[in-house]
């Protein structure tokens, strides 16, 4: 299902040849290497963990990878076209920080891919604090990210859902091209904004 996440992101960042874009908590860099993969941009991916970023440095192509903390991004302001970040605020304990630095360093554009807690992936996988990869993470409302983002300098701002059922059996793919992104109970939540 990882493809039906890349086409929301890539959709909402609406990337044009050329710019750059920095890939927020990219651990191994899945995303990152995709959003390199032969489109003209300039991709970096930045990650806090050593093991992680070793893995995304040994499969990447031309993208690059950077150390670094979510929370103090290292880039001056309006110095990057586009910034992403896939799932990785669900796991900082100061993702309102995280994401006012994404907003600062952004020229042109932020969006971020969540976990939706109106889904019924979280009613499989968040409850009670979590299975699996999911384990602590914090699962987002559109309200509340919707609320965080026009606290900061952006503008435009759109929410967009998909992954409607947990797993990949036929069924649930079937309703990934059948069913609009605007609906919002899909366990992947998109939002996306320009920068003013």
């Amino acid at each position: 299902m990882g493809e039906t996440e890349f086409r929301l992101l890539q959709r909402q960042l609406a990337l044009q040849p050329f710019e750059s874009l920095l890939d927020v908590g990219c651990g191994t860099g899945w995303f990152t290497r995709r959003f390199a993969a032969g489109n003209g941009w300039y991709v970096t991916g930045l990650d806090n963990d050593h093991e992680r970023l070793g893995f995304a440095r040994k499969h990447g192509r031309n993208e690059r990878y950077r150390k670094g903390d979510a929370r103090v991004l290292r880039y001056a302001d309006a110095s990057i076209d586009c910034v992403v970040s896939v799932a990785a605020l669900c796991f900082i304990d100061d993702w309102r920080r995280a994401l006012s630095e994404m907003a600062r360093v952004a020229r042109r554009r932020v969006v971020v891919g969540l976990l939706n807690r109106h889904s019924l992936l979280w009613r499989e996988k968040g409850r009670g604090g979590g299975t699996g990869a999911y384990q602590g993470a914090h699962w987002h409302g559109a309200d509340e990210i919707h609320a965080a983002m026009a606290a900061l300098p952006l503008a435009n701002i759109q929410v967009s859902t998909a992954l409607f059922l947990p797993g990949a059996s036929p069924l649930a793919r079937a309703c990934e091209r059948c069913l609009p992104n605007s609906l919002p109970w899909g366990g992947f939540l998109v939002a996306s904004a320009d920068k003013t």
